[in-house]
């Protein structure tokens, strides 16, 4: 692997436009409130219950430990395009790669089942009943193509659409969860302790619907990480990323609690949602406490939350494929990694991921099950993912040869790591067990589908370029003098 670079061949550097606050609005946006409740109440509360609930702390106990070692290595190395930067540092280049490519698939199929999620609502306020595949693919087309757009105006375009769809998402979120605890409480506080009900012995609870409902749950509590995937762009990253990664985590957790504790205590007919008699209880429950004519504003709120995660998604997979071709990690890397405009934005590889969530729309129509099984790989691509830093991590504490960055919690950093790593592979199997829960057989397997996919896909690109791949070294250089630059 070449070590340096020619003054001609020094990669081209982002503008550090992103402060604090956008770094964490960022985050937060990542997997929006809205998202991350809307997604997975449904779910969780017909596999286990209103106990369900206390899955969330859970989650939340699991993914704080993780957070605080992406902290650690963000302090140590804030560098674009997070999971792969990370890892490649603690393991080597091509342990590093395959994390990040588990990464980047992640990051584009997650963006393309948002905007398809989107498209829903979308229809639905502009009063088209009952869309077809078709309808819904071009609908979440164009969804694809106004990201783009927000995308490659410029950072200034992001940061206020991050920041209006966060007021809206907290205005939303806690006040009707307010509002329904304080008007609309249909169940008291002791529905939270039924599960499985009389006739479920309590351990056959845990194990099994309540480890379901767990895997849901894992979902909402992805995303802090991201803030990690545009550290070359955040001024003082060192003191600020950290905090971002970890006050992130904690306030969508707080807020997803918090609404979801409010609709379970509204619901009006738990029994209904556990037979399944109810297909959407969120929006059932708003609108029998609120009104029909509750129904568009919230749904403009639910359109609102879902944009906001489509673009910190597409931004987060343009970045990490920036991050590779900077490298020379990936085909056609002196293209990818060209940036462009005053504001110096990587333009090509923002139009490599439309072009990708296009692609995957299509296959939507096509086959239908090609949407299950993106929608299925989703969560436990990004365990999948965490798990490289994380292991990585570990391995390099117990063999001392870790050199803590400004961000550190001292003595308690092994037992955290180690906790974290333990945490994470029971997470990832938990979403990934071939659970019988569709009738084609194959749809349990999603999440193993699509690590044999990109294994085999990955393993030819890695051998094409592998020999091309910069030295760490020459990027680290490259970063700590932009960094000292921008802090002068």
């Amino acid at each position: 692997m070449s070590s340096t670079l020619s003054p001609a061949e020094q990669p081209q550097q982002l503008r550090r436009e992103f402060s604090l606050w956008s770094a964490f609005a960022f985050a937060f946006a990542f997997i929006s409130p809205i998202v991350a409740l809307y997604a997975i109440f449904g779910l969780a509360l017909s596999a286990a219950g209103p106990s369900f609930w206390w899955g969330f702390v859970l989650v939340f106990g699991g993914q704080f430990l993780v957070a605080l070692v992406f902290a650690m290595l963000v302090s140590r190395w804030p560098l674009e395009g997070s999971i792969y930067q990370w890892s490649r540092r603690l393991l080597g280049t091509g342990y590093g790669w395959f994390a990040g490519w588990a990464y980047m698939w992640t990051l584009v199929i997650a963006m393309a089942t948002v905007a398809l999620g989107s498209a829903g609502f979308v229809a639905n306020i502009v009063g088209i009943e009952a869309p077809s595949g078709g309808v819904q693919a071009m609908i979440a087309l164009l969804i694809l193509l106004g990201g783009t757009a927000v995308n490659l105006i410029g950072r200034g375009a992001l940061k206020v659409f991050m920041t209006a769809s966060i007021i809206a998402e907290v205005i939303g979120s806690v006040g009707l969860g307010t509002w329904l605890l304080l008007f609309h409480r249909e169940n008291s506080l002791s529905v939270l302790f039924t599960g499985g009900g009389p006739d479920v012995d309590f351990f056959a609870y845990l194990s099994g619907p309540f480890l379901l409902a767990v895997a849901f749950i894992g979902f909402s509590f992805v995303g802090f990480e991201s803030a990690g995937s545009i550290a070359e762009e955040v001024h003082e990253p060192r003191r600020y990323l950290p905090k971002a990664v970890l006050f992130s985590l904690g306030f969508i957790a707080l807020v997803v609690a918090y609404s979801s504790l409010a609709i379970i205590l509204a619901v009006p007919d738990l029994d209904a949602v556990a037979e399944g008699a109810i297909e959407d209880p969120v929006y059932e429950t708003l609108t029998n406490a609120l009104g029909p004519g509750i129904a568009k504003p919230v749904q403009v709120m639910f359109v609102i939350g879902f944009l906001a995660s489509f673009l910190a998604l597409q931004t987060s997979a343009s970045r990490v494929i920036w991050a590779y071709a900077r490298d020379g990690a990936l085909p056609a890397s002196a293209a990818l990694s060209r940036l462009r405009g005053q504001a110096r934005i990587p333009v090509i590889a923002i139009l490599i991921t439309t072009v990708v969530g296009a692609a995957l729309f299509a296959l939507s129509i096509v086959a239908t099950d090609v949407y299950t099984l993106m929608v299925n790989f989703t969560s436990g691509g990004f365990y999948l993912a965490f798990l490289f830093p994380l292991i990585g991590f570990l391995v390099v504490l117990v063999r001392r040869r870790w050199t803590p960055g400004t961000f550190s919690i001292g003595r308690a950093t092994l037992p955290v790591a180690a906790t974290a790593v333990v945490w994470a592979v029971l997470q990832f199997l938990n979403i990934a067990w071939p659970r019988v829960a569709f009738e084609q057989r194959y749809l349990d397997w999603s999440v193993w589908i699509g690590i044999a996919v990109l294994l085999a896909l990955g393993s030819a690109i890695f051998a094409s370029v592998r020999s091309r791949i910069v030295s760490t070294a020459v990027i680290d250089d490259i970063e700590a003098e932009d960094e000292l630059a921008d802090r002068s």
